[in-house]
């Protein structure tokens, strides 16, 4: 089964809910990811009016023209 998101809002701070093709929904925090990342290129997401600005494109979540993106499977499963 492909796997894909539906929909995703921003709900505060660093989460965002998705709601899966299958039906699924899951609350993910990317707190943790962002500030841990070594990159700069991904810790300028901790700016909140950055990370609020991703986009769903054909399924996927991305931010800046897929500078950030994550695998659906793993979103789905809630492991970033």
């Amino acid at each position: 089964m492909v796997i894909s998101i539906n929909k995703a809002d921003y709900i505060g701070d660093y989460k965002i809910k998705f709601l899966f093709s299958d039906g699924n929904e899951r609350l993910i925090d990317f707190s943790h990811f962002l500030n841990n990342a070594k990159n700069p290129m991904t810790r300028k997401y901790l700016d909140k009016n950055l990370f609020k600005k991703f986009s769903i494109d054909y399924g996927d979540i991305i931010w800046n023209d897929y500078e950030m993106c994550f695998p659906i499977w793993d979103l789905h499963e809630g492991k970033i």
